[in-house]
């Protein structure tokens, strides 16, 4: 809060929380780093498993944090079950273990293209659930955006998409998108809770729905978690940052700006994805990702510039 003289007294924590487009991209930077662990770890440690061990952990942290407020807030938890639920079951239980399953048999080029889907499945699922209709100037948006995610993924190559050879992997990855999407839709129906009981409540969810499926994995198919380093770094990356620190900067993001322009932002994970690729993996930086990153950063700003004052006012003036 503000004092007298104007000057903002509140931690710096507190002012980036009304930081929305830092917010969306921290989430992008996490939520890059977690497709990097997940197809690094794939083969070694079970996909269920790493989702299920993912969100016991993020949960657990998130509840000693949330615990005083969850005690006074409770009744608002139980009157909304329903909705928390649903939205711990899309975001958390299926999300993550799709795309962690689909990355068993997909190459990352296929995974990424197909997560760029998720802005325009967004808009689908406002549209259909809510009736919020998309501007031109937002639809303009989202084509040059997905044009540079393009430019980006096949390296300023057309001919390599031609070349996707489509498997099993690809179905798992778009079901893990589509529910992913569902979920941005409906956080506008998120119950008055505040962040940290929203999480904790939601992650807590989401791995129990997911316990009879972990269940399934170990018993039936006889996929057990390997305890070494390697497991303890990846299951930790993931719950601390692509967890916790990544929901609730995107949560915090789509409350600000709203599901269509919050998704716009996903187009930044094949760029950083790569940029990520050149520092660790030594990968070569190419012009397609300047190229791209030019696109990509052109449909942002269309998408999420506000209209002019008297369109505004007409918009208004219709509702």
């Amino acid at each position: 809060m503000a004092n007298a003289g104007g000057a903002d007294r509140r931690g710096p924590l507190a002012r980036v929380a009304d930081w929305p487009y830092l917010l969306l991209l921290l989430t992008v930077i996490f939520w890059s780093a977690n497709s990097i662990v997940g197809r690094a770890a794939s083969g070694h440690v079970p996909p269920i498993g790493l989702a299920f061990w993912r969100w016991t952990a993020a949960g657990l942290i998130m509840l000693v944090f949330a615990w005083p407020r969850l005690r006074r807030e409770w009744p608002v938890v139980l009157a909304h079950w329903r909705i928390l639920a649903l939205l711990g079951f899309l975001g958390v239980s299926t999300f993550n273990t799709l795309l962690y399953i689909g990355l068993q048999y997909t190459q990352a080029v296929n995974a990424l293209l197909i997560q760029t889907a998720m802005p325009i499945l967004i808009i689908l699922w406002t549209f259909f659930l809510f009736g919020e209709r998309v501007t031109a100037r937002q639809g303009l948006g989202v084509l040059i955006s997905m044009a540079g995610a393009a430019v980006v993924i096949t390296r300023g190559d057309p001919s390599l998409l031609l070349a996707l050879d489509l498997n099993v992997g690809d179905a798992w990855t778009l079901a893990a998108v589509t529910c992913y999407a569902g979920y941005t839709a409906l956080l506008r129906l998120k119950p008055a809770l505040s962040a940290r009981v929203f999480l904790a409540v939601t992650f807590l969810a989401g791995t129990t729905l997911l316990l009879p499926a972990y269940l399934w994995e170990l018993l039936a198919q006889g996929r057990v978690m390997p305890l070494d380093l390697g497991t303890v770094a990846a299951v930790g990356y993931v719950a601390l940052f692509a967890s916790i620190a990544a929901f609730a900067c995107f949560n915090r993001g789509v409350a600000l700006v709203g599901a269509t322009v919050a998704g716009q932002f996903l187009y930044l994970m094949p760029l950083i994805g790569g940029l990520m690729a050149v520092v660790f993996l030594g990968e070569r930086l190419l012009w397609a990702h300047g190229a791209g990153l030019v696109l990509i950063l052109a449909g942002l700003w269309l998408a999420a510039r506000r209209p002019p004052a008297r369109d505004r006012v007409r918009a208004k003036v219709r509702d």
